[in-house]
Order: C-alpha cells, then structure tokens, then sequence
C-alpha cells in the first residue's frame, strides 16, 4: 500500500515539471505562459521556439507520462494502479505543484501514459493524432479527434475495465482543457498548424 501511494505521487511530481517552461529557460526564449496561447505545451513553444524547442518539449511531456507507468509496471502493479500512476503525472502535467497549478493541456503526457498501458493503445492513438493532423492541420482537432477514440480502441483491443475507464477520464479532462480550442473549432477560428 505504501509503495502504491509513493507510485501515484512520484507520478504526479515528475508531471509537474513543465518541459515547456524547462526548455524555453534553458534557450532563452519567453516564457510560454507569456507568449502566443499562452499554453506551456509543444505547439505554443513551436509558435514562439521553433522545431528544434518544441520537438524537445514534445518529448519530455510524452516520457512524463510514459516514464511512471512503465516505472509502475516494473515493480508489478496491477492495471488499476498501473492506470492511476498515468493519471497522476497526467493532472501533475495539467495541474503542476512547480508551477502555481498552471500547466499545459496534457496531449502528449495522455500519449506516454495510453504507450504505457499499451502500445498497441498508444500508436492507434498517435496515428489518429497523425492522420488528422495531416488532412486537416489543426493540432487541437487532431487531439481530441484521436483522444475521443482512445475508449473505443481500449475496448475494441481487449484491455482490462481500469485502462478503458483510464482513457475515458483522460478523454473527458482533455476536452476540458480544450474547451476555448472547441469554441474556436465551433466559430471557425481555431488557427492552423504551422511549421517554422
């Protein structure tokens, strides 16, 4: 019990370190709750950083929540836990403790964290993202096209009741960490992606 309590929390605390807010200290760019979306996460690091910052940002933020569910894992806990592990460095992501509770929206966190569980989970949710983002360009709908998914695929591959009930909180936190993105969606003003 105790080791399951020291999982959840060190899960928790490694999400709370904001990659975005890390990177842009360290390259000397603004601080990205400053600038473009305001938003300490990949895209808005791109809009202000270029390829280079954002590609690091996108991966510390994938491995925060890859990293502790394999952790999890290793020590053999049980999917429940293995899933509540994944959770918490997700909202330490969304929520961090480091940062005065202002984080990022948590897409490519929620991305490690379904790897995690499953890689099969993890790359259909990476090829929707992928193939969305393709034929449309709007990071936003490619994020919430492929997380809206990620209960279907979980069930649709067998995974156990933890991990689809895991991709359904995760689905319902990160279309409420989109709420502004839906209404630009909604009003056809939702900017597109673009490469610098």
């Amino acid at each position: 019990m105790a080791l399951d309590f020291l999982l959840v929390v060190a899960g928790y605390l490694l999400g709370s370190l904001s990659t975005a807010i890390i990177v842009c200290k360290i390259m000397g760019l603004p601080d990205p709750r400053t600038q473009g979306s305001r938003n300490p996460g990949a895209t808005n690091v791109l809009r202000i950083g270029g390829k280079k910052a954002a590609a690091i940002t996108l991966l510390g933020d994938f491995l925060k929540g890859l990293a502790p569910v394999l952790l999890a894992r290793g020590v053999g806990a049980s999917d429940p836990l293995a899933a509540t592990v994944g959770l918490a460095a997700f909202l330490g992501h969304v929520y961090p403790v480091f940062f005065a509770f202002r984080g990022g929206k948590g897409v490519a966190t929620a991305l490690g964290v379904l790897l995690g569980l499953s890689w099969q989970l993890g790359l259909a949710t990476a090829a929707t993202w992928l193939a969305t983002a393709k034929v449309f360009r709007i990071s936003s709908l490619s994020a919430l096209t492929a997380t809206a998914l990620t209960p279907l695929y979980a069930w649709s591959l067998g995974l156990p009741k933890s991990v689809i009930i895991g991709c359904v909180t995760l689905c319902v936190l990160i279309f409420w960490r989109h709420r502004e993105n839906i209404r630009r969606l909604i009003s056809g003003t939702e900017g597109k992606i673009r490469s610098q």
